[in-house]
Formats: C-alpha cells, sequence, structure tokens
C-alpha cells in the first residue's frame, strides 16, 4: 500500500489518502472494518464477525451478508487505490478473513509500539526518553475509540481494553516526568485527572505529591479531603493505607 494511506481507530474511525476520509459509510461495513482493523494482520474467524455484528441471534443469511461486506470493502480499496486489488489487503485466510497493514500505517499499531518503547526507556531508568515516546504515544488519541462505529460484545471489549491501555500509559509519562522534577508542570493536568478520575486514588496521590513539592501543601491537603469526601459518598470506604500514610506525612 501507499505510505499516504493511514488508518484511524483512536477516535473517528477513519481512511485517509491524502486529505481526504474515504471510509465506508455504511455502519455495518464500517463495524467489519472496524474489527479487521483492530486485529490487523491478524485472521479474524467469520463467527467472530458474525457475532460482533448481530450477537447471538444472527440472521439465517449472515455468512453471505459478511461475504458481501467483505466484497464492498475490497471494491472500496480496489477504487481509492488503496492496493492494486482489494483481496490483495483484505485476504481470505481460513477460517476468515485478514486485514494486512504495513507498520507506521494504523495509529493503534503506533500507540502501542511507541508505548512499549516508553516502558523499556523507563525500565532503563531514561525518563526523557521514555516521556517523549509516552507522550507521543497519547497525542494520537483525538477522542473515544471508534467513535464513529457501532460496537458490539467484541468491539466493546477492545475499546475498555485501550482505555486502560491509555490510562497505564499517562500514568507511566507522569511517573517519568516526576523522575524527572517537573512537579509544577504536572499540577494542572493532575487537577484534570482526578476531576476526570474522582474514584481513581493513583492520580490523587500524584496530584499530592506534586503540589507538596511545589510548595502547595496545603493545596495537596485540600485533595485529600476531597477524595475522602468521594469515595465515603460513593463507595462508603476510606482511602487506601497508602494514600492515608501520604496524608500523615503532608500533617508533618
Amino acid at each position: 500500500m501507499p505510505p499516504l494511506i493511514t488508518f484511524s481507530t483512536l477516535g473517528t474511525l477513519q481512511i485517509r489518502t491524502g486529505h481526504r476520509d474515504c471510509a465506508p459509510k455504511a455502519p455495518k461495513v464500517l463495524q467489519v472494518l472496524a474489527l479487521l482493523l483492530v486485529r490487523a494482520n491478524r485472521t479474524v474467524r467469520t463467527e467472530s464477525l458474525i457475532e460482533e455484528l448481530w450477537g447471538r441471534k444472527p440472521p439465517r443469511s449472515a455468512l453471505t451478508t459478511i461475504q458481501t461486506y467483505v466484497y464492498q470493502l475490497r471494491r472500496l480499496f480496489e477504487r481509492e487505490r488503496i492496493a492494486a486489488g482489494g483481496d490483495d489487503v483484505l485476504v481470505t485466510r481460513a477460517p476468515g478473513y485478514a486485514l494486512r497493514v504495513q507498520p507506521r500505517q494504523l495509529d493503534l499499531q503506533v500507540f502501542q509500539d511507541l508505548r512499549a518503547e516508553g516502558r523499556s526507556h523507563f525500565g532503563r531508568r531514561e525518563y526523557s526518553q521514555a516521556s517523549a515516546s509516552l507522550r507521543a504515544a497519547l497525542k494520537l488519541w483525538t477522542e473515544n475509540p471508534l467513535a464513529n462505529v457501532k460496537l458490539g460484545t467484541q468491539l466493546s471489549a477492545h475499546v475498555v481494553e485501550l482505555h486502560e491501555q491509555r490510562r497505564t500509559t499517562l500514568q507511566l509519562a507522569i511517573e517519568s516526568e516526576m523522575e524527572l522534577g517537573l512537579h509544577r508542570e504536572l499540577v494542572g493536568e493532575l487537577w484534570s485527572l482526578t476531576a476526570v478520575y474522582p474514584l481513581d486514588e493513583w492520580f490523587h496521590q500524584q496530584h499530592m505529591r506534586v503540589l507538596d513539592r511545589s510548595g502547595r501543601r496545603s493545596d495537596a491537603l485540600r485533595v485529600y479531603r476531597r477524595l475522602r469526601g468521594t469515595l465515603h459518598d460513593e463507595l462508603g470506604i476510606e482511602p487506601a493505607p497508602e494514600t492515608q500514610e501520604l496524608h500523615r506525612h503532608l500533617l508533618r
């Protein structure tokens, strides 16, 4: 495939040819494309496609309909000159189909590569490089993954997993930058994250730490009180022992 063809999944599903999006408009064709993309270069069983589109009660024509959707995708790839023949990209591979995607064409693959690179740098205590790789990975996200796709059971599970990957990537980026002493630079981002994740103690802990290290201990204590109140009101529990120990440290 020409290098200018890119597939986007970390937001609205798009097929970009230059500055133009040529992704299919038909909802179920788009749904088939989405499942093929999130499992790019691997065989997606026909049964998986059927389950994604119709759940456990598919119509009798499900197999024929899937074949029609695959045909439509192949015609799209040919028409947009993504490949000389659509079956060069979307190949039949028993017991299903595989979508061939080259390195760096799929934002999801780039995200996962950068994420792995960042984790590797962090493991070697190369915090500046770790931060650069992890932040580059996070910048690929434009909104919720597959924002314009109807999600069946399999795509829904994949999106949940992706959100967790994004969260752990963000956590490692913050850890890297704290190791670099960028406490003041992280205050604003952590204010936002504790609002987005009001029950996530990890983000609150880091928020308390960067405020304390920025000379704002009273604000750090205020973050603890807010977290404690939220946990009590929403879940009827107290903060974790690690969070309580951090609070005691702030009171010394």
